[in-house]
């Protein structure tokens, strides 16, 4: 198992490797991120993309969304992946902030895994790029890579993958480090050809090392 040591060490390759990495989806507000990250479940981030300016277009705030005909929702999204439930729950989340939140987000992951549609994924996203609160998703990319770099057990579920990273992680890097992951394991560390040979981080690695 790779040490919280060798585990920071790995995070500072792929920061070299990828600077400054953030989230890629588009939005122009806390709610608009909400949404994008709900509709960016089993999704690439470059289909939600080009859906959610013809959604936002029509239906940029809580309150307009949440009076949306769902027909329409529906026909702004369809090129998603699930975007029948997508646009019912999209639709059911921006009621209840109408609702709970005068049309605002709630800041605190616990608030948020009650919206329709949210998970623990996507409410440490939101919470953690929003709203600066400390957490890690973790999603097939973050999952990936850090079962191949023995992280954490290859056997991890995705909560167990969640309490690795942040035991090996300092909390004040936790936001950056999930962005980080993501993009090293979406470009680089993909899931069938990964780039391992050349990789900074293949000593690390013994999922790459077996690759060579």
């Amino acid at each position: 198992m790779l040490s919280g040591k060798k585990t920071v060490e790995a995070l500072n390759r792929m920061e070299m490797m990828f600077p400054n990495a953030q989230g890629e989806l588009d939005h122009e507000s806390s709610f608009q991120y909400l949404i994008a990250v709900i509709l960016s479940a089993q999704a690439t981030d470059v289909s939600v993309n080009k859906a959610t300016p013809n959604l936002f277009s029509m239906y940029p705030t809580a309150e307009t969304l949440a009076a949306a005909p769902l027909e329409d929702v529906m026909e702004r999204i369809k090129t998603i992946g699930l975007y029948k439930n997508k646009a019912k729950n999209i639709i059911k989340t921006s009621q209840l902030l109408v609702k709970e939140y005068n049309g605002q987000v709630p800041k605190t992951i616990e608030e948020m895994i009650k919206l329709p549609g949210v998970g623990k994924k996507t409410a440490n996203v939101v919470a953690g790029d929003m709203f600066g609160v400390p957490a890690i998703a973790v999603d097939t990319h973050v999952e990936r890579v850090a079962k191949r770099l023995r992280i954490c057990k290859q056997s991890a579920s995705v909560v167990e993958v969640e309490d690795a990273l942040m035991k090996k992680i300092p909390k004040d890097r936790w936001i950056q480090a999930h962005h980080t992951i993501i993009l090293f394991g979406r470009y680089h560390c993909v899931a069938r050809k990964p780039k391992c040979e050349g990789c900074p981080l293949l000593d690390l690695c013994p999922e790459g090392q077996k690759n060579i």
